[in-house]
């Protein structure tokens, strides 16, 4: 049907005779002469009408509306000097139309295709099909593809066999919760979406296939946020007979080969390591993001016996006192400080105090005629404070000034304007194996319950389990958690022992992960892998906000498509064919 696309041609063109088709991008009206910008997949490119050419061809172009959709047929021109548009591709030339025919006409879009405001999100997502023909949406699927394209050549490459896995599972205890969906065949039974292919990647290993990836979608009926869908695609390995190191080195591999053949940027390896425990000490953060400083101090050492009440007794139940210096925040105003105060509040301080430092380490605050000194010499000291800096604190419940200083932490780098451009990679290991659920009081598996716990802690497993660290491994890009893995368990003995500690009598086992049990008597290989959440790293290339930009049909915050209407109800029919009751 077409001879060209439009956004491909320049001079090399003049004077061929080519046959475009598009969609009418704008439309100018000048006296006898219609300039019309012709939009296709590649690009724009100016089209003429004349009405000295062709009165007929002129009078149809006269009547056209934006989101038409033609195809013309003419004359490949140089633009006059003083209309070249340095700000297109196919700015010097022009076409001149001799021959048009209307495939379709288009009722006026809610929204303008080429509108750079801000636009109601749900009215974009309810008419998806038009705000893929912007420029910046558009943009974000073709990085998407190129992304996707280029992971698989390396993975190809580096002897990787792509296997998919099933959809329809099985429902296990264990993460999120499940999708679920209803069997016809065997009424009162349930399939499960995949939260991942965790188990089945384990299964391809005892196999003996040795490396395996897939495109996989995951399902979470969970809340949703900026980064989060209740599908999402996962970048989906395993591989056996490796460490847990090589398996990180080859991701390293991956990224550094994937950031320069899409955005040509050229990234500095190894990635830096920080064990989970650090990670929480310096930064409150598992996903800290290290493009700027701001670590985290603990100064409880230095008010042991303080006569300031707030400090002594969050000491003396137990707790701790964490600091953060602000280089150059002394200039903040009192209003500022007290946002502050209120966002240390809105996640779970009882309060934020602070020391301003003046000329000549002078020290300003409501709390300074409470402390001695020499406490305030040693809190200078030990944050490394200078004139013109504030230190903030936290003293409550370890975990409490961990969590606010963690939150605050990225706060005081924004409004300091302390973020540098970049990609900053981290690895984050040794996670515990297990915590407490707050709710219940039981022991649950931080990750899961597949990892193969740490050979220097898993003499813990029986006393104190939660003493015990896994052989797990987070990649974090710019503070967001882009890849988890670890190593798994392959020997049935132990995957028994870690169930029972998650409280799995022996017959939950065999109900619920009876195969997995199975297929590890059966010379199961070491084995471990991980997977990296396409969505946000092509967010994090495309330098968005939001995973919903570079996903061509997501869900809105409460899990609805304005598109379609999912989730919808069916009809009456429907359920007495799955034995169900509305």
């Amino acid at each position: 049907m077409r001879t060209d696309y439009c956004g491909k041609l320049n001079k090399a063109n003049l004077d061929q005779e080519v046959t475009l088709c598009g969609w009418v991008h704008r439309r100018r009206d000048h006296g006898g002469l219609i300039f019309i910008d012709l939009r296709d997949v590649s690009g724009l490119v100016q089209i003429v009408f004349d009405p000295e050419r062709s009165g007929e061809v002129h009078k149809v172009g006269h009547s056209l509306r934006p989101e038409a959709v033609l195809k013309v047929e003419g004359t490949v021109a140089p633009r006059p000097a003083e209309t070249v548009n340095p700000n297109m591709d196919t700015g010097e030339i022009e076409v001149n139309v001799t021959a048009i025919e209307v495939y379709n006409i288009s009722e006026t879009p809610p929204f303008s295709v080429e509108d750079r405001t801000d636009i109601d999100e749900n009215l974009r997502l309810k008419y998806r099909y038009i705000d893929l023909r912007r420029d910046d949406m558009a943009a974000n699927l073709k990085l998407r593809h190129r992304v996707s394209r280029r992971v698989r050549e390396f993975l190809d490459n580096g002897g990787f066999t792509e296997v998919e896995t099933p959809v329809l599972t099985k429902s296990t205890p264990e993460g999120a919760r499940d999708f679920l969906v209803p069997s016809r065949l065997q009424p009162k039974k349930f399939y499960a979406l995949p939260q991942s292919p965790q188990l089945f990647k384990q299964l391809l290993m005892v196999s003996g296939l040795d490396r395996y990836y897939q495109f996989a979608h995951a399902f979470r009926d969970e809340d949703l946020r900026a980064d989060r869908q209740p599908e999402h695609t996962q970048v989906d390995m395993e591989m056996s007979f490796m460490t847990a190191a090589e398996i990180m080195g080859m991701l390293e591999d991956l990224m550094f080969d994937l950031f320069e053949d899409v955005l040509g940027a050229k990234l500095q390896t190894p990635f830096p390591v920080l064990t989970h425990e650090e990670a929480m000490l310096r930064y409150g953060s598992d996903k800290p993001d290290l493009r700027f400083g701001l670590p985290i101090v603990d100064v409880s050492h230095i008010f042991h016996g303080a006569e300031f009440a707030v400090f002594s007794r969050a000491l003396s139940d137990g707790g701790a006192i964490r600091a953060i210096r602000a280089p150059g925040a002394a200039v903040f105003t009192r209003r500022q400080i007290d946002e502050l105060t209120d966002f240390a509040l809105s996640h779970g301080a009882k309060g934020l105090a602070y020391l301003i430092i003046r000329e000549q380490l002078e020290v300003q605050s409501p709390i300074a005629n409470f402390l001695s000194t020499d406490e305030l010499y040693s809190v200078l000291a030990t944050t490394s404070a200078e004139e013109g800096d504030i230190i903030f604190f936290v003293a409550d419940t370890v975990k409490v000034a961990v969590d606010v200083l963690g939150a605050l932490r990225p706060r005081l780098a924004t409004d300091l304007n302390l973020v540098e451009e970049g990609w900053s990679f981290l690895w984050v290991t040794d996670f515990p194996m297990f915590k407490l659920d707050e709710d219940s009081g039981q022991i649950v598996a931080e990750h899961h319950p597949f990892t193969l716990p740490n050979d220097d802690t898993i003499g813990h497993l029986d006393d104190e389990p939660l003493k015990v660290r896994g052989s797990l491994y987070d990649l974090v890009l710019n503070g967001v958690e882009i890849a988890s893995g670890g190593l798994r368990i392959h020997k049935p003995e132990l995957q028994r022992r870690i169930l029972a500690i998650l409280g799995h009598e022996d017959h939950q086992m065999e109900s619920d992960f009876g195969f997995l049990l199975e297929a590890l008597k059966y010379g199961a290989p070491p084995h471990g892998g991980l997977a990296f959440g396409l969505d946000r790293l092509v967010m994090l290339m495309a330098g968005l906000a939001s995973i919903r930009d570079v996903i061509a049909f997501p869900k809105t915050q409460s899990g609805g498509c304005p598109l379609t209407g999912a989730p919808a109800t069916v009809s009456q029919r429907q359920l007495k064919e799955l034995k169900l009751r509305q």
